[in-house]
């Protein structure tokens, strides 16, 4: 009997164990490409998940209580790279949970955001193996759990999903990666900076598909993509978005100059 594909999406969220749940995603993301009709895609009750799957450690605070701390000794160099992990282990649920949550969408939607969590665990797995060359793993230090929180106010409003985590929260990565490279540059850490260039080819990609489903929303709705995506920044209260932005791969996610003239103009 064919499994649901919107329950398994719900489940592997659920799941508290990094390990099953990085195999699981990538399997169902394999299956789902390769065998189409491996899954139902029936729609099945929508509910509201406040905490995702997520093992008891790292200890989540405040964002104003996460240390700030230097590169240049072995446990800020670890930190930085912990905060990354951090980010791509969220980044796996929220996308499943664009599966799992928006069940009227094409078929080309759900393969979209399942190569999104697919490619968010091949990340978290990389800064994991490199965190541990330096001698910490995952959990070793404090996180915040600000972007599950813009998953939770977004999860009645699909074009404000795909304005406000892939086109906001994924597209400051695309600005803060170079900077943070210079970081490790700075500590001759060759092999993080490699992995960053990784993350940030693939979040150019990620925040393409968000803008392709964002402006398909709105078409639909007949709404102005290029103010409206300004209008719910300020409905959902969302962080302030700092430069320096990285224009010219913002421009290959989707951002228009207009906008990209806009978000400079909000942050002098």
């Amino acid at each position: 009997m064919s499994k649901n594909f919107f329950s398994e999406c719900y489940d592997i969220i659920l799941d508290r164990n990094i390990n099953s749940k990085c195999q699981r995603t990538t399997n169902l993301y394999q299956y789902i490409k390769i065998n189409k009709q491996s899954y139902l895609f029936d729609q099945i009750d929508i509910i509201s998940i406040e905490i995702p799957g997520r093992p008891d450690k790292p200890e989540l605070v405040s964002p104003f209580e996460v240390p700030n701390r230097k590169p240049s000794t072995k446990e800020g160099h670890a930190s930085l790279i912990h905060a990354l992990a951090h980010i791509e282990f969220n980044a796996i649920n929220l996308a499943l949970d664009a599966c799992y949550r928006f069940q009227d969408m094409p078929l080309d939607y759900y393969q979209n955001w399942l190569q999104v969590a697919a490619e968010e665990v091949y990340h978290f797995q990389l800064l994991n193996e490199h965190m541990q060359n330096i001698g910490f793993t995952y959990g070793d230090f404090v996180a915040h759990n600000g972007l599950w929180l813009m998953s939770v106010k977004t999860e009645d409003d699909f074009i404000a999903r795909m304005a406000l985590i892939p086109r906001t929260l994924e597209a400051r990565g695309i600005d803060a990666v170079p900077e943070m490279q210079k970081k490790l540059q700075l500590i001759n850490d060759a092999r993080g900076i490699e992995i960053l260039e990784i993350i940030k080819q693939d979040e150019i990609k990620h925040v393409t598909f968000g803008d392709k489903w964002f402006k398909y929303a709105c078409d639909k709705q007949g709404l102005d993509a290029e103010n409206y995506f300004f209008e719910l920044l300020e409905k959902y209260d969302a962080p302030k978005i700092r430069g320096p932005f990285n224009r010219i791969d913002r421009k290959k996610s989707g951002f228009t100059e207009f906008e990209l003239d806009k978000l400079q103009q909000k942050d002098s």
